[in-house]
């Protein structure tokens, strides 16, 4: 079975068919956040730490760290600060720096600025994600050498130099493309965690047959794990997490096993933790039952993020240890 090994300094994290659903929490990314760009331009990370935290302690196994930030108010006073190739690498290098400082879960370092993710691998302990490559040649060109040079698995995201496809047997063949050139530099199958790429579903009906569809071809024509953001699918729609925690069950039952998403959802993360239960990736029913104290703890009147710190600090976290060290 395809084992996709993400390291920290301490923990080891496996995504695997036979694994329980791998989280990575996607907070920690000021796309889109203007609070916390502003922030990051003021040199406070307070959001990020807090974020970090709890990210984990709701149930993140790996935190995607995303450094597109723009800094308005000094690319007024400098017009260097307009180009993401200045702005970004000294920025993922202090976010992983502060990050590994509070939680121990491995990284994933996710950034389109090439020099922006070997900043980040090189601030990196243990094996992180990499996220991420396209099909595009001149990604793959400047990121799979980064992949080989540091021996860690890379995201793939199946678009290239024509953009999304919303032919779903081309995404395939994007995807097939990448990994048979990530074979190339010698990089595993393995190694390689496919994005199928989620459309919203309020524009294409079809958006949620045809990732299901993609998932078991990925899985069994190509061997190898998936991922994806999660709350695209829900994306222009109400009540998006209910879409959203009807599609995470099934995705998994198609054969994903990851995906990049807000944890510190309760309505999302109980369909995953029922999903592991039935898929018997929680066989003794440990981690749904830890689950559901935190669900009877909100019921009280608590916070799922309150909830889930409290139980976490009361012991109930887990993860595999391991050695951690850099493989070059």
């Amino acid at each position: 079975m395809t084992r996709t090994v993400i390291e920290s300094k301490t923990k080891t994290v496996v995504i695997g068919f036979d694994e329980p659903f791998c989280v990575i929490g996607e907070r920690i990314n000021p796309t889109g956040r203007k609070k916390l760009a502003a922030e990051l331009e003021l040199g406070d990370f307070s959001t990020v730490e807090r974020d970090a935290l709890e990210q984990v302690a709701c149930g993140a196994s790996i935190l995607d760290i995303n450094s597109g930030a723009v800094f308005s108010n000094k690319m007024a006073e400098d017009p260097r600060y307009a180009d993401n190739n200045f702005v970004e690498p000294p920025l993922m290098r202090e976010l992983v720096a502060r990050i590994q400082a509070i939680v121990d879960v491995p990284l994933c370092i996710d950034s389109s600025v090439p020099d922006a993710l070997e900043a980040g691998l090189e601030a990196a302990e243990g094996r992180p994600l990499l996220n991420s490559v396209t099909g595009e040649e001149e990604r793959m060109e400047r990121v799979l050498p980064l992949v080989k040079k540091y021996n860690v698995p890379v995201v793939a995201i199946a678009n290239d130099d024509t953009g999304i496809s919303e032919d779903p047997d081309v995404r395939f063949e994007v995807a097939k493309r990448i990994v048979q050139r990530a074979a190339d530099y010698g990089i595993p199958a393995h190694d390689i965690v496919v994005d199928p790429l989620v459309m919203p579903i309020g524009a294409m009906r079809t958006a949620g047959q045809q990732v299901f569809t993609l998932v078991r071809r990925l899985r069994d024509e190509l061997g190898v794990n998936t991922t994806c953001g999660a709350s695209n699918v829900s994306f222009g729609l109400p009540h998006r997490h209910g879409i959203n925690a009807a599609f995470l069950p099934m995705a998994i039952g198609a054969g994903m096993t990851s995906a990049i998403m807000n944890p510190v959802r309760i309505q999302e993360m109980e369909a995953i933790r029922a999903a592991n239960l039935l898929m018997n990736h929680d066989p003794d029913g440990t981690k749904w039952i830890s689950f559901a104290r935190i669900m009877d703890a909100v019921a009280e009147g608590a916070t799922f993020a309150e909830a889930a710190t409290a139980s976490a600090s009361a012991g109930s976290g887990g993860g595999r240890r391991g050695g951690g060290r850099r493989r070059r």
